[in-house]
């Protein structure tokens, strides 16, 4: 029996669609393969059926798998061919459709669908003969006639239109669609040859499997992917923004051999060697807030790393990191290290004679800076003293635990600190006496203007932290703790330790230094503004240093006394 047998090979080809499934694939395709069994098993239930009640039913569900499959194979063009539907225009087109299969379920109860139809048995087989069509049927032709016309429309248009659809693509999905429904027409047309829409229909499903294999090798992102994954040297892991695991391949548990201890969804830091690797390939990634490289070995192996965000739904939900061997590439370059050593020693050297080249160009422009403003004679070199006299004390403290590189670079940094004045006209900046409100407010912009000169000064230097601590000495240096400082009001612990170090050496060579609108304070008087101050202008973290560095302080300002 024909339908039987095209019903068995439709379940084979679905049963193959089921075998290379992919996750990316078109869910359109997917519900092809699964209305084009419906209606095979309608067909084939409608030819054994006994009696007229049962074939009605039998035909109902072939109705059923045909209405649906127009709809879908509609769809995936549109998909295919890579055209948006509105939502509303697909809400649409799923209302006509159900509409179309709600008539067929009239027949047997109402002419509107079939005005009338009978029952008859040839050679075994059952078939329902002479039958008169309503004025549903007419309007089912009507959507069927519709759907065609759209879908060819598309085809042709993106055969036209778009270049980056594969010719040989568009080809293939014309042929399913003129098949099933020309196949379904001479089914109407000429009664009691329901084989040949039977066929088409397998016909149709053939094609697609083909269609399926190639948008596979269009579909360049998911092919690379599967690729990558399959790949014996390439490992990738996931995990979400709160650093929680997600997934991996096997590549990577060799990588890590922690991860097959860890359980999906619990926080990575919970395990030494993974919060020591990922966590810092994150914090790098989002200040770069880019796809970025590392390097990391394993055993003989050394792994080229990139980091990514991670989408799911087109929404960003993480983070991945894929590994890649790069064991030969690096060695070769350790091999080639091994032979420049010499030239490396001589490279060190230049490099060291540059930079202490860059650093006398600072304090020359430092020096030029305070040359024009005739209020501040030696402060730079004062203050520079005042913050390594502070540091002192809280490296004796040691509960800061500052690293000895910050601590030489906040007193490098600190000369740096009035570079903005640079920017000030001379008519304010020489002004003998007190500014106006006016005058102030031009002379506050200098603590901005000073961390643009000092960025476009340190711009490409190697030295990445002192570049940014040497901005936030010159960007923070007059925010108070309390927030009324300037130039951006920053409060407590969001103004950067350097700055707030460099505040209290500024204010205090203030006080107690000479300038063209007052005389200098006593050290007495001084230190009393200083320990009010703290808590309000200054951190009251730091008074204990303060406290612990006034005699060595005053001491030196009693001997460079003018």
């Amino acid at each position: 029996m024909v339908y039987g047998i095209t019903f068995a090979i439709s379940l084979f080809f679905t049963l193959v669609y089921v075998i290379i499934w992919h996750k990316h694939f078109d869910v359109h395709l997917t519900f092809i393969f699964t209305f084009i069994p419906i209606s095979e098993l309608g067909l084939f239930l409608t030819g054994i059926s006994q009696t007229m009640e049962e074939a009605i039913v039998c035909l109902k569900i072939t109705y059923l798998g045909s209405c649906y499959l127009i709809l879908f194979i509609t769809l995936s063009i549109f998909n295919l061919c890579k055209i948006n539907v509105k939502k509303w225009i697909l809400a649409l087109m799923f209302i006509c459709t159900t509409v179309a299969y709600a008539g067929s379920l009239t027949i047997g109860y109402f002419p509107f669908f079939y005005k009338d139809v009978s029952f008859d048995r040839i050679n075994g087989y059952s078939i329902l003969t002479d039958k008169v069509y309503g004025i549903g049927h007419t309007l089912f032709y009507c959507f069927i006639i519709l759907a065609l016309a759209l879908g060819i429309g598309v085809i042709i248009y993106s055969y036209i239109r778009k270049r980056n659809i594969s010719r040989k693509l568009l080809s293939m999905l014309l042929m399913p669609e003129i098949l099933t429904v020309l196949g379904y027409f001479y089914a109407k047309i000429i009664p009691g040859n329901f084989e040949l829409i039977s066929i088409t229909y397998v016909v149709a499903q053939f094609v697609y499997i083909l269609i399926v294999y190639r948008v596979c090798l269009y579909n360049i992102d998911d092919s690379v992917m599967d690729s990558l994954i399959q790949t014996g040297d390439t490992a990738y892991i996931s995990i979400d923004f709160r650093m929680r695991y997600l997934g991996c391949n096997e590549t990577a548990r060799v990588i890590f051999p922690d991860i097959n201890q860890l359980a999906i969804d619990q926080p990575v830091y919970e395990f030494p060697e993974l919060n020591a690797t990922l966590t810092k390939w994150v914090h790098e990634f989002n200040k770069h807030k880019e796809m970025t490289q590392f390097y990391h070995e394993s055993g003989e192996k050394i792994y080229n790393v990139t980091v990514r965000s991670l989408y799911a739904g087109g929404i960003k939900s993480g983070y991945q990191f894929f590994f890649s061997d790069d064991t030969q590439n690096q060695n070769y370059i350790k091999l080639l290290d091994k032979y420049s050593s010499e030239l490396e020693i001589e490279v060190e050297k230049k490099t060291n004679n540059l930079v202490e080249m860059h650093n006398k160009l600072i304090l020359g422009m430092a020096a030029m800076v305070e040359s024009r403003d005739n209020s501040t004679g030696g402060h730079i070199m004062r203050t520079s003293e005042g913050v390594r006299l502070l540091v002192d004390e809280i490296l004796k403290d040691g509960t800061l635990q500052l690293s000895d590189k910050f601590c030489k670079d906040i007193i490098k940094a600190a000369p740096m600190h009035d570079l903005g004045k640079v920017a000030v006209d001379d008519v304010i900046l020489r002004k003998p006496g007190r500014f106006t409100p006016e005058e102030y407010e031009i002379m506050k912009t200098h603590a901005a203007e000073g961390a643009k000169i000092v960025h476009k000064i340190l711009e490409g230097t190697e030295d990445y932290e002192f570049h940014i601590l040497a901005e936030n000495v010159a960007h923070y240096h007059h925010e108070r703790w309390d927030g009324s400082g300037y130039p951006d009001g920053l409060k407590g612990e969001e103004i950067p330790l350097e700055a707030r170090i460099m505040a209290i050496a500024d204010v205090y060579d203030a006080l107690v230094s000479k300038r063209v609108y007052k005389e200098k304070m006593s050290f007495e008087e001084a230190n009393s503004i200083i320990m009010d101050s703290f808590g309000k202008h200054f951190d009251e973290n730091l008074k204990k240093y303060y406290v612990a560095a006034r005699p060595k302080l005053e001491a030196y300002y009693t001997e460079h006394e003018s």
